[in-house]
């Protein structure tokens, strides 16, 4: 049975999804001391947590499967596709003046699908990832709605243009190094532990905003250490 815990915690990063992308449907209701957009940022990082674990416990217990890479990736279009999509979507027709341009927000599952496809079956990305892990592009739209929540909307063509580019650097061909520790040595893992302290202060300064600027300096520095990823 404890061969089946890896594929139960990929279907725990599936079902947050699944209620990140409920919530995003009641935005601005009030679930308890929460709005549903807050409930469906704390969804979308339990997604990421369940995320990280499952793969922590198959190489614990020797658990790889066919099954549990397909289920993996089919969770993440759900946890960090689709529910961010909507959870953009809803937040945009809110504040647009043309919404009919906000469904371009659909064209993140899209690329989000093409991306793990390519991700499944690209030798080169054991190490690396080339462009821009599906986990991030999650990380930046919760950033970018807190941000419109705090600072007000910056209009309709910027929110599109964000989503074009962030939907091609998902399939994008460019290198960007893994946030994955393999051990804990501060000089293989400089760039990472930089992450780690830039959204603290990040997040410190200007709230769930700060994760859209960490997602930015993420790309950032995976551009200036392009030749040694």
């Amino acid at each position: 049975m404890l061969k089946w815990l890896p594929n139960t915690i990929t279907c725990l990063n599936l079902l947050s999804g699944c209620v990140a992308i409920i919530m995003s449907f009641h935005s601005g209701e009030y679930f308890g001391s929460l709005t549903g957009l807050e409930w469906a940022y704390m969804a979308i990082a339990a997604a990421a947590l369940f995320d990280f674990c499952d793969g922590a416990a198959a190489r614990l217990l020797k658990a790889f499967s066919p099954l549990g890479k397909d289920l993996d990736s089919l969770s993440d279009l759900v946890s960090f596709g689709v529910a961010p999509a909507m959870m953009l979507l809803n937040v945009s027709l809110e504040y647009s003046a043309t919404p009919w341009l906000c469904y371009t927000a659909l064209l993140l599952p899209v690329f989000g699908a093409l991306r793990l496809a390519k991700f499944n079956n690209d030798t080169e990305q054991a190490t690396t990832f080339r462009g821009l892990p599906i986990p991030a592009n999650a990380i930046f739209w919760i950033g970018t709605c807190a941000w419109i929540q705090s600072y007000g909307y910056p209009g309709t063509a910027i929110i599109v243009i964000l989503t074009v580019l962030l939907s091609l650097a998902m399939v994008g061909r460019f290198k960007m190094f893994s946030l994955k520790f393999k051990n804990f040595e501060l000089r293989e893992n400089f760039s990472r532990y930089t992450i780690i302290v830039a959204a603290i202060v990040f997040v410190a300064l200007y709230g769930l905003s700060g994760l859209a600027w960490t997602i930015l300096l993420y790309f950032l520095i995976s551009l200036v250490r392009r030749k040694h990823i």
